[in-house]
């Protein structure tokens, strides 16, 4: 069993992650650290560590090329991913390992993360609320790709998978796990566990789960789904898979592109129907709710020509 641990600039954090790799139950875990050309005092903490962990150190290429650097160096059969500002309960690892060993076809297991302050308070519900396992292609096919998938810090791959599949393209130079849990349930089945055996942070430095929804986040959003959607495609084309992804499909990335441009009364009611279709969301009562919310609330002009208008 192999951790990789990614990290740029958290030096304030990171111990708290190699801690608690450190501290797992189950036997036989190699913990690497990879630190992505850290400017603050990262390097400092890592070596405090010795021989307890392997340090690899390089300049900054982004999230994808410091894991594609730690999936380099490990030797585990199971590779599991960590964040350098989350960190782990201690029988995550025990229990990934038992959930690959129930399921010889999954190529995938996830499980929940506890979403938290800086200070350790929880906050919300652990995510993601929905649990799919099964064979999910049939489900991404119809959804653009998109599914409640769990974040990096929660996912776990057979490196048989990971071998078939190949390294992160390192034009995911953040949220690298959009790769991880776009293509891989196109490998082979996912299996999720219920319990939150992992702590998220929510900070100004998460890149989708902010609370705010300025214009620029928006925007950014949508880019990085356009990019997702595109990159997934050619993945699966080349290797012969015939997955045709359309964002048209894509429900979140309608429901932003309504919210930066507004939403007459027509388009609400035409949202809401989309959303109420839309595959990415396997639990009904979740799938209804989404879909008037997002018809009820979205605003009519949009926040980005709000922002334009000159002050009154």
């Amino acid at each position: 069993m192999s951790v990789i641990i990614n990290n740029f600039n958290y030096g304030t954090l990171i111990g708290e992650a190699i801690d608690s790799a450190l501290r797992q139950s189950a036997p036989d875990v190699e913990v690497i650290v990879v630190d992505d050309g850290s400017t603050d005092g990262s390097i400092e903490v890592i070596d405090g560590y010795g021989s307890k962990i392997r340090r690899i150190y390089q300049p900054n290429g982004g999230q994808a090329a410091a894991i594609n650097a730690g999936v380099r160096a490990s030797r585990g059969e199971i590779l599991c991913f960590l964040d350098a500002d989350d960190w782990w309960a201690e029988d995550k690892v025990a229990a990934v390992v038992e959930a690959f060993a129930a399921d010889p076809g999954a190529a995938l297991v996830y499980h929940r993360q506890q979403p938290v302050q800086s200070d350790g308070t929880y906050i919300m519900k652990p995510l993601p609320t929905t649990l799919c396992s099964g064979d999910l292609s049939p489900m991404l096919r119809r959804s653009a790709g998109f599914w409640p998938f769990p974040l990096t810090s929660a996912i776990a791959l057979r490196r048989s998978a990971w071998d078939a599949v190949g390294d992160i393209p390192e034009t995911f130079r953040i949220s690298a796990d959009a790769w991880l849990v776009g293509i891989y349930p196109f490998i082979g089945r996912v299996s999720a566990l219920p319990s939150a055996l992992g702590f998220y942070r929510v900070h100004g430095n998460n890149n989708w789960t902010r609370l705010d929804q300025d214009a620029a986040h928006v925007r950014k959003c949508m880019a990085h789904w356009r990019k997702t959607v595109e990159t997934t495609d050619q993945f699966l084309e080349a290797r012969g898979i015939g997955a045709s992804l359309q964002l048209k499909d894509h429900f979140p990335y309608r429901v932003f592109e309504a919210t930066l441009n507004g939403c007459g009364l027509t388009d609400r009611v035409t949202l809401a129907w989309k959303g109420m279709l839309f595959q990415g969301e396997p639990n009904l009562l979740r799938r209804t709710r989404n879909a008037f919310r997002a018809a009820l609330t979205l605003p009519s002009t949009g926040i980005e020509r709000s922002a334009s208008e000159p002050s009154r």
